[in-house]
C-alpha cells in the first residue's frame, strides 16, 4: 500500500481528488464516509473516507484478462487521519494489483496513471 501525506483535511483531500479525477474524464462511483457512518451508530472514529473511481474503458480489459482484479476495481483512494491528526491518502499501487492478480504487463498501463492523480490531490497549492 502506498501512503501520501496530505496537508488538507480528509474531506478536502477527497474533494480535491474528485475534481482531478472528473477533470480527467474518469468516473466517481462512490464516496464512503466510514467516520460518518460510525457516528450514526454512536461510535467515534477519526475522519476516514473512501473514494471509488475509475474508467470502465480502462478497467474492463484488465478484468477480462484477470477476473479476480474485480475485487479491487474500481480503484480506491482512502483518506484518513492518524492519531496525531496527520491526514494520509492511501491506495494500492498498480504493481501490487499486478502481483496480486497476475495482470498481464501490457495492461498495467490501464491502471498506472492513478498514482499521479493522487499525488496532485495532496500537492500543496
Amino acid at each position: 500500500m502506498t501512503h501520501l501525506r496530505s496537508p488538507y483535511s480528509v474531506p478536502e483531500t477527497l474533494k480535491r481528488l474528485e475534481s482531478i479525477v472528473q477533470g480527467k474524464g474518469l468516473k466517481i462511483f462512490e464516496l464512503l464516509d466510514h467516520g460518518g457512518e460510525a457516528e450514526k451508530v454512536g461510535l467515534k472514529m477519526r475522519p476516514t473516507q473512501l473514494l471509488l473511481f475509475g474508467s470502465p474503458q480502462a478497467g474492463t480489459p484488465v478484468m477480462l484478462a484477470a477476473p479476480t482484479v474485480a475485487i479491487d476495481l474500481p480503484l480506491k483512494a482512502l483518506a484518513w487521519e492518524d492519531g496525531d491528526g496527520q491526514v494520509w491518502l492511501s491506495y494500492n499501487s498498480p504493481e501490487y494489483l499486478r502481483n496480486r492478480h497476475n495482470i498481464p504487463e501490457d495492461l498495467l498501463k490501464n491502471l498506472a496513471g492513478a498514482g499521479a492523480l493522487l499525488e496532485l490531490a495532496v500537492r500543496k497549492d
